[in-house]
């Protein structure tokens, strides 16, 4: 009996571990799929392509299936195939689900092959890019899209190229390339001297391959008409490149990249609309949600209820006054809120905002909260910040806790915009309010900083180490974490590594100007460390501006990273800054080249919080894994939100140049 039972014992083990080695490892089989969908130009030559590379599979004892349908690319039917080959795809063809999928099958060591329009496609999804090798950058038009050419055969080891002649003569439409890979290794190149129309030069790489990311790619630039399909030396070429691919055991154990969840696992639930312009919440543990609106109501969301009410309202300043006495709008009011970490015991709010009155200022102050009552007479101001109240904008206002129980505060430049787009300098006399030398690039001033403090339980707050500045530095402020902002309008911090998130809205200039400096970028930072982030002498990834004088409209020298300087009379700090530290994620209005997913129009960056899903263990609708240790940014203006993958270290986990992917919802408007 023992024995019997010990031969069950051991039959499922083995069993659990085959099932489980199975899932692992996946048997593709002796198949390949043909892949020919487009989102732009569509060749005539697909049919025949796809008839020729079925006549190979025939011939050569491979099964060839074709398709245009992107649903197929999904985990289950993709471990069915030893290559997948993209014929004269075009434009946008696969979503965010089915580009996870063929990113995890590459990694679990799947082929693919790119034929001709291959790099025509994809242009928004680095990875895609890197794995092809190049984008399209162009092709003759003059005298004809299709000419007589010569190749020559780069490398005549590689069984693709080892039977070619050199040079090869042949005719077809010649690309050339941008964004290529240089870790490919070409096979062939194309003779410009021989054409008419290329713009590459000497070197023009026509066909090429390499290990990318866990799998085989090859790709030849051949294939654009019809009677490329019927010539026996480029079936051959095509045929080895594919056998060079073509992997029969994938595994999946080798996958890094998570399984992205479906969207229809998200949904979104709008507890209440058409509110007047909500800016902070907080949530509490019986799941009410308390939340703040700029003109200074305070709101609590009762989920039993299933109502909103005003619990309290902050007497804010919401208007400018310029020194000629004209009044206008501004972004003041009540900015940020925040419960304290330890609410559960001592119930403490707090509120940041503009108060009231002719005193240009704003405070950072803590409230009591007792069941649904605000307690007006428990207010403790902490912290005052001097502003001036004659010209918008830019206020911060963002409120976020550490680990170790310091509050961060992000405040704005306090500056005008609206003089030309790029960094406002204006050091003339009585234009302080256009000249953000006076905020965020002064070392003794609390604008256009991250504050950082230890809140006391008598109201008053200690300056933790590790700020910028040491205590006692002389025309300095121990209180900034992070200076050389324009907006860090919200920010938030990863408890696990302490590392500051905030999103910082950028300025508006569309274009470059030589007198001025770059373009305007939204930014996504990332602060590992206290710093100084550039502005606003530096904007993006360190662009520098010019040391521009309004008085004569005169370019100086260049903004220099490693010793910025601030010269201006407004200037009661330190004259040399600390280096400046680059964005983390940078992108204009429009297309972004290191960023292409985020899209093109209006901007307004927002960045956090960091997702563990060990945080919301008990939760039963918690986000899938694949979310776990990301980071979570998402563009107002956009309407997106997107989850970055990062390293231990903080790092964008490097996929080629694959930063951000696009995902979750899309925004309609306000509401909570």
């Amino acid at each position: 009996m023992a024995q019997y039972l010990f031969q069950l014992v051991v039959r499922f083990v083995l069993i659990n571990l085959l099932i489980c080695i199975s899932y692992s490892f996946s048997v593709a089989q002796n198949r390949v799929l043909v892949f020919s969908k487009t989102g732009g130009f569509r060749h005539a030559s697909i049919g025949p392509g796809k008839a020729a590379i079925q006549k190979l599979g025939v011939e050569n004892g491979f099964t060839v299936d074709t398709t245009e349908d992107a649903t197929l690319f999904n985990e289950k039917n993709l471990r069915r195939y030893a290559a997948v080959i993209f014929l004269n795809t075009t434009g946008d063809v696969l979503n965010p689900l089915q580009q996870n999928a063929f990113e995890r099958y590459i990694q679990a060591g799947g082929g693919y092959l790119g034929i001709h329009a291959a790099t025509d496609t994809e242009y928004d999804w680095p990875w895609y890019g890197k794995l092809a090798g190049a984008y399209f950058k162009d092709h003759p038009s003059t005298p004809s899209n299709v000419q007589p050419g010569e190749y020559h055969v780069h490398d005549k080891t590689h069984a693709s190229t080892s039977f070619l002649p050199d040079p090869w003569k042949r005719t077809d439409e010649f690309y050339s390339f941008k964004d290529m890979n240089p870790d490919v290794k070409v096979l062939l190149t194309i003779d410009e001297k021989t054409y008419i129309g290329g713009t590459m030069g000497d070197w023009h790489p026509s066909a090429w391959y390499h290990e990318y990311d866990g799998g085989r790619a090859f790709y030849t630039s051949l294939g654009h008409t019809d009677e490329t399909y019927s010539e026996p030396l480029f079936l051959r070429h095509l045929l080895e490149g594919l056998r060079w691919v073509m992997n029969a055991k994938l595994d999946y154990s080798k996958v890094r990249t998570q399984l992205m969840p479906e969207e229809n696992r998200f949904t979104k639930v709008v507890l209440k609309e058409k509110l007047n312009e909500p800016m902070e919440l907080t949530t509490f543990r019986d799941g009410r949600v308390l939340f703040i609106e700029r003109k200074g109501d305070v709101k609590l969301y009762d989920p039993k209820r299933g109502d909103v009410r005003t619990i309290a309202t902050i007497p804010v300043s919401t208007k400018y006054t310029s020194k000629e006495g004209k009044e206008s709008e501004a972004e003041d009011g009540l900015l940020g809120m925040s419960k304290d970490p330890n609410f559960e015991q001592n119930h403490w709010i707090y509120l940041n905002y503009s108060p009231a009155g002719n005193e240009p200022k704003n405070i950072l102050a803590r409230y009591e909260l007792r069941g649904d009552e605000l307690l007006m007479d428990s207010k403790k101001v902490l912290l005052e910040v001097a502003v001036q109240r004659e010209e918008c904008c830019h206020t911060g206002g963002s409120i976020a806790w550490d680990a170790a129980g310091n509050l961060y505060l992000s405040t704005g430049d306090n500056t005008s915009p609206r003089a030309d787009g790029y960094a406002p300098i204006d050091e003339r006399p009585d234009r302080g309010p256009w000249d953000a030398q006076k905020s965020s690039a002064n070392t003794n001033d609390l604008r256009g900083k991250i504050i950082r403090i230890r809140p006391q339980p008598d109201g008053t707050y200690t300056v933790p180490e590790g700020n910028l500045f040491p205590k006692g530095t002389p025309k300095t402020r121990p209180e900034i974490f992070s200076m050389g902002h324009r907006n860090p309008f919200r920010i938030s911090v990863d408890h696990k590594t302490g590392f500051v998130y905030w999103g910082e809205v950028g300025p508006d200039a569309s274009k470059s100007d030589s007198l001025r400096g770059p373009i305007g970028y939204d930014e996504v930072g990332q602060a590992r460390r206290a710093g100084n982030f550039g502005w606003p002498h530096f904007v993006g990834d360190n662009q520098a501006y010019r040391d521009y004088s309004y008085a004569d409209s005169t370019a100086g020298a260049y903004y220099q990273v490693e010793k910025p300087l601030n010269q201006s009379p407004n200037n009661t700090g330190l004259e040399t800054l600390p280096p400046a530290q680059k964005a983390f994620i940078w992108y204009p209005y429009d297309a972004s080249k290191e960023f292409p997913l985020v899209g093109t129009g209006g901007r307004n960056a927002m960045a956090g919080p960091v997702f563990y899903k060990n945080d919301f263990s008990g939760a039963a609708r918690a986000f899938p894994e694949y979310y776990d240790g990301k980071l979570l940014i998402y563009d107002w203006m956009r309407g997106w939100i997107m989850a970055v993958t990062m390293d231990a270290a903080g790092n964008f986990r490097f996929d080629g140049t694959l930063y951000a992917k696009r995902e979750i919802l899309e925004s309609d408007g306000y509401g909570i």
